[in-house]
């Protein structure tokens, strides 16, 4: 009887694991260039007010770029189309009308990895709303995969940063295309050169402040990063160096990194005299435990190209940043 049993159980568990395993779907693998978008929408929504909303809020240009790119590529698809391998690019939008308003986030529906997001209403304004109303969280939904992406893709190649990351007490992981061009006890100055200039990133650690309000410390990043272009970022010209181009507003905000508070600037950097500039992103990273700020920022020097798939490499490499315990 007791034999009879434990036949019993072990048939119950291998039919259970059976159904568990039956149950698992194969996803093919994702495709697509990084920060491409399909919009799933037809043709006459796509010339319509609704179209012209998904451009100007999903499309709309990248903040801290000297020339208007799109913070998405938009590569629009009619519906009867969407099927088989188009199904499988990573970034997905799809615009649904005639049923009830609503925007809804989907991981993984047909691919991995794979974002999906579906907006919907039951007239044109409806999902305007919809849009007007998400567009913030639908682009940080799509832009948190895309980092991800970008950050799995430099790992078949990586630096051996120890060099930078045992004196700051840090990880961070970058390609091996990159180089250290300039290092001191606590800064370092990390480039890759491109056809048409250099992607650069600058990491380096100042003393933690802890009663500074907002306004002061954005007038302090904006001090520290000009005297350290003054310092370490010399121009072509006798005395010239990287300093904050003043006609251009920057922006500020909080964002996290390194799990940790951090104050985020994005604006355009100048080389006065010359006639050298590009775009910037820097990062004050809030590690009070090492009683420190720790401080990285991305730059990119490309005349007459594209600068925000540069200025989205160098922020997936910051926020690649851990800090060690």
């Amino acid at each position: 009887m007791t034999h009879y049993l434990k036949a019993l159980c072990l048939l119950f568990l291998l039919s259970a694991c059976e159904d568990t395993n039956s149950k698992k779907v194969y996803k093919p693998k994702s495709s697509g260039n990084i920060n491409d978008l399909s919009v799933v929408v037809d043709n006459d929504l796509w010339e319509s007010s609704v179209g012209e909303t998904i451009r100007s809020t999903i499309g709309a240009p990248l903040y801290g770029l000297p020339q208007d790119e799109p913070q998405l590529t938009l590569r629009q698809i009619p519906t009867a189309v969407f099927t088989g391998f188009v199904k499988n690019t990573r970034l997905v939008l799809k615009v649904k009308k005639g049923v009830a308003a609503a925007t809804k986030f989907y991981k993984d529906p047909y691919a991995s990895p794979q974002q999906m997001v579906t907006v919907s209403g039951m007239n044109n304004q409806e999902i305007t709303d919809q849009f007007i109303i998400h567009q913030d969280k639908i682009v940080k939904t799509f832009k948190s995969l895309e980092i991800q992406e970008k950050q799995r893709r430099s790992k078949k190649t990586l630096y051996n940063s120890t060099a930078l990351t045992d004196p700051l007490g840090i990880n961070i992981q970058f390609s091996s295309l990159y180089r250290i061009a300039k290092q001191t006890e606590n800064f370092f100055w990390i480039r890759r050169d491109i056809k048409t200039g250099t992607v650069n990133l600058l990491v380096y650690t100042l003393p933690f402040e802890d009663a500074i309000t907002k306004e002061a410390l954005a007038k302090r990043v904006i001090t520290v990063r000009d005297s350290i272009g003054k310092q370490y970022i010399q121009g072509p010209l006798d005395g010239s160096y990287m300093t904050t181009e003043t006609a251009y507003t920057p922006f500020f905000g909080e964002t996290k990194v390194a799990n940790r508070t951090s104050f985020e600037t994005k604006s355009i950097w100048q080389v006065k005299d010359a006639f050298m500039s590009g775009p910037f992103i820097n990062y004050w990273i809030e590690d009070k435990v090492n009683n420190r700020y720790l401080i990285a920022e991305g730059f990119v020097f490309a005349p007459s190209v594209g600068k925000r798939d540069y200025i989205f490499e160098l922020e997936a490499i910051i926020r690649s940043i851990t800090i060690k315990q």
